[in-house]
């Protein structure tokens, strides 16, 4: 492994000093930062200049999405010169690339909090790494809670929280930790709004969503160099959006996908170097977590497919909904990296002004007897009593146990029974299950 060294692109590696001292004085560390600042890679090299990841303890280091923690592991590993498997490991379902020698393992949110069944007070680990956690899913808000109970236990332990610049007051006010902010955009973003709705007078009518992409993809192709990022809701759309380029024959042009069913090699063919421009559909994979290199130009279409639990048909779905201003936020950070970017948007800004602020936590908004299950397999003690940021509400934990009773996953007194057991291990609503 090569010695440790700072990239000076990276708005990150002008705090390094800073996040080293609040690391050493705190047990709780806050990372606040756009996605593109460096955190991700530069953080597991931190504690190693520190000394942590030592004596047959690791860092652990969490991603919310298993492409993240591979291409994650891959980055750090070649940045300290070292293959993956050795220093640097990852694992994800299915997939286990960690070695004796390892001292930094990049894993799935799921994974650490599946580890707790077998390492109540994560000995393995000397440091934790929660990437992300401004996402808020089930894992992040069950994974931030579990080390709120640990942490007293485990003085020795280092926990450093990473998220976007936004909502890092009520990770601050729940760990009593300081927050350090990594400054992200390097270059000014100029925002156009071109929504599909046409203005009621003729003069410019509605448009479909892969005719609105195409519009704008060319419009960023005239206006200047540069990779251009397109947000979709699901692989269908990225379908339609790739067809409709095609038909409009864009010369010296590549259109690539990204999303998290492609194999490794397709996935891989996005970071690869490049001789000729490129057009990258992807999903919100590429809001967080991932960096795609060489974007100067973002299309938003403005919707993601967001999990949803329906508690009148008692099913968990899966719509495509609006964003949050802060995931439109997020998207248009993506084209500020490497030079001034345009972010098109294909909605307006009324549309934009109107929207939630925050994306609402998944505890909010899934079905409360797959967390209640979830709690009661894991060992992880009441769920009216596990330190949730967000509280559910109590006539949704009721809900929750009446439908699991239902089931036959809990009996009369609310403990697991034997079909509940088998049903935790299926990741799928329990009454799919």
């Amino acid at each position: 492994m090569r010695r440790i060294a700072y990239s000076d692109e990276l708005p990150i590696s002008r705090r390094v000093d800073e996040i080293r001292a609040a690391i050493e004085a705190h047990q709780v560390v806050i990372v606040a930062g756009e996605t593109g600042s460096g955190k991700s890679t530069q953080l597991p090299k931190i504690c190693l200049d520190l000394g942590r990841g030592a004596d047959g303890r690791l860092i652990g280091h969490t991603q919310p999405r298993r492409l993240a923690a591979r291409t994650v592991a891959e980055r750090i590993a070649d940045e300290l010169g070292t293959r993956l498997g050795r220093e640097v490991g990852y694992t994800v379902r299915f997939t286990d690339q960690v070695g004796p020698s390892t001292r930094v393992k990049v894993m799935t949110d799921g994974i650490l909090l599946a580890e707790t069944q077998r390492d109540r007070r994560f000995d393995r680990y000397d440091t934790l790494i929660l990437d992300e956690a401004h996402e808020r899913s089930l894992n992040i808000d069950f994974l931030l809670g579990y080390c709120t109970q640990l942490l007293p236990a485990r003085p020795d332990l280092k926990l450093i929280i990473t998220s976007a610049t936004i909502d890092t007051e009520r990770f601050a006010r729940h760990f009593d930790a300081p927050v350090i902010e990594v400054s992200g955009r390097t270059y000014p973003v100029e925002l156009r709004y071109r929504p599909l709705a046409g203005d009621g007078d003729g003069d410019r009518p509605d448009r479909d969503q892969p005719t609105g992409i195409c519009d704008a993809v060319e419009e960023l192709l005239r206006a200047g160099p540069g990779d251009i990022l397109v947000f979709c809701s699901g692989e269908r759309e990225i379908r339609e959006a790739d067809e409709a380029l095609a038909a409009r024959s864009l010369d010296g042009v590549d259109v690539l996908r990204l999303y998290a069913r492609l194999s490794a090699a397709e996935q891989h063919r996005v970071f690869a170097p490049h001789d000729r421009r490129r057009v990258v559909l992807a999903t919100n994979v590429a809001e967080s977590s991932l960096t795609v290199p060489g974007i100067r130009g973002v299309v938003d279409t403005g919707t993601a497919r967001i999990s949803r639990y329906s508690p009148r048909s008692k099913v968990q779905r899966l719509p495509i909904e609006p964003v949050s201003q802060a995931s439109a936020d997020q998207r248009q950070g993506r084209c500020g990296r490497i030079g001034p970017g345009i972010c098109i948007r294909l909605y307006s800004e009324d549309d934009y002004a109107s929207r939630e602020r925050y994306t609402t936590p998944e505890i909010r908004r899934t079905n409360l007897a797959s967390v209640i299950l979830q709690t009661m397999a894991l060992k992880l003690g009441a769920i009216d009593e596990f330190p949730f940021l967000d509280p559910p509400r109590a006539d949704a934990v009721r809900d929750g146990f009446k439908t699991l009773f239902e089931l036959g996953a809990v009996d009369r007194h609310r403990r697991l029974t034997r079909i509940g057991r088998e049903l935790s291990r299926l990741p799928v609503d329990p009454r799919v299950g």
